[in-house]
C-alpha cells in the first residue's frame, strides 16, 4: 500500500494572504456543514483528503485556528463541532411539577431492547469521538462505551458484572485507532471481559478502523509510532479513527446495531413512543 504519511513539512511557507484565509474557511464551513457534528480533527482529516490544507502539523493549526475564529465570529456554529473531553456534572431541576411532566414528555423513551434475544453494546476508544456517534446510540437505545484508550479495571468489572446477569447474548462493537496500541486496546477489552463474565455469550467484533477500510477507502494514514512498545511486526503505518468521514463513521455504528434489530420492529416502537409522548403531553395539559 502506498503511503503519503503525516509528517512535519519541511519547507516553510509563505504566510497565507487574507483571500486565501477566506477561501480556505468557506472550504472548512462546507465539510463541517455537510457533516456535523464532528471533531476538529475529522475536519482536519477531511480538509487533507480535499488538498485544503497540507496533511502535517502546520496544516492541523491552520484548521484548528480557523475553527475557533469560525466560531468565535459566528460563522460556524458551535453545536457543530464536537468535544467530549470536557463536560461538566450538575443536576436536573425543575421549577414545577408541570415542568418536570413536560421534560418527561420530551425525553421519554421507550426500550427498544425490551423483548429482543440479544444485548448490544457499542464501544469507543476515543472520548472526544462520542458527540458525533452518540445520536445514532441514542436513537436506537444502545449503550455507548467510551473506554479512553485501555479501559479501567472497575469500568471493565461494572460492564462485566452486567453483561454476566443476561440470559441473553451479548454483542459488542468496538471502534478504534489501526495503530499497535489501539488495537491491542480492543483486544484487552474483548479478553477482560470474557475473563469477568465467562459464563456469558459475548460476540466481539472490531469495526473499525479495519486494514481493508483504509485500503478501500483510502483513509489518511500516519507513521506508525515507533516509541510504542507494541509496534513490532505491527507495521509501518497507522490510521486514526477520525480518519473515516463522520456520516460514514455513524453509518457503521447504525449498519451494527440494525443487524439485531428489524426495520418493522424499529419502526413501530418509533410510532409506539410518539403517541405514549403524547398522552403525556395531554396529562400536562391537563394539570395545567
Amino acid at each position: 500500500m502506498s503511503v503519503d504519511a503525516y509528517q512535519a513539512s519541511p519547507i516553510k511557507r509563505n504566510r497565507s494572504t487574507r483571500a486565501q484565509v477566506d477561501e480556505r474557511r468557506a472550504a472548512l464551513l462546507k465539510i463541517v456543514a455537510a457533516q456535523q457534528p464532528m471533531t476538529v480533527r475529522q475536519v482536519f482529516y477531511q480538509a487533507t483528503v480535499q488538498d485544503i490544507v497540507d496533511k502535517t502539523e502546520a496544516g492541523y493549526t491552520k484548521v484548528q485556528t480557523d475553527l475557533v475564529q469560525m466560531r468565535r465570529s459566528g460563522d460556524l456554529p458551535y453545536s457543530w463541532l464536537a468535544d467530549n473531553t470536557r463536560w461538566q456534572r450538575r443536576p436536573n431541576t425543575f421549577d414545577s411539577v408541570e415542568q418536570a411532566l413536560q421534560d418527561t414528555a420530551r425525553f421519554y423513551r421507550k426500550s427498544l431492547w425490551a423483548d429482543a434475544d440479544c444485548y448490544v453494546e457499542v464501544w469507543l476508544e476515543k472520548d472526544a469521538l462520542a458527540g458525533v456517534i452518540s445520536p445514532v446510540t441514542y436513537l436506537y437505545d444502545v449503550p455507548l462505551m467510551v473506554a479512553r484508550g485501555y479501559a479501567s479495571l472497575s469500568f471493565l468489572h461494572g460492564a462485566a458484572e452486567y453483561i454476566g446477569s443476561l440470559d441473553v447474548p451479548t454483542y459488542i462493537y468496538h471502534f478504534g485507532d489501526f495503530d499497535p496500541s489501539g488495537v491491542n486496546a480492543g483486544e484487552k477489552i474483548e479478553q477482560t471481559l470474557r475473563e469477568m463474565a465467562p459464563d456469558a455469550e459475548i460476540h466481539f467484533e472490531r469495526v473499525a478502523v479495519t486494514p481493508a477500510q483504509i485500503m478501500n477507502w483510502n483513509l489518511p494514514t500516519r507513521p506508525t509510532k515507533q516509541s510504542d512498545t507494541r509496534s513490532k511486526n505491527f507495521g509501518d503505518i497507522s490510521v486514526e479513527l477520525d480518519a473515516i468521514p463522520p456520516d460514514r463513521l455513524r453509518t457503521l455504528v447504525q449498519s451494527a446495531i440494525e443487524r439485531h434489530l428489524p426495520q418493522r420492529q424499529f419502526e413501530i416502537l418509533k410510532a409506539a413512543k410518539a403517541s405514549e409522548r403524547d398522552i403525556i403531553k395531554r396529562l400536562v395539559g391537563g394539570m395545567v
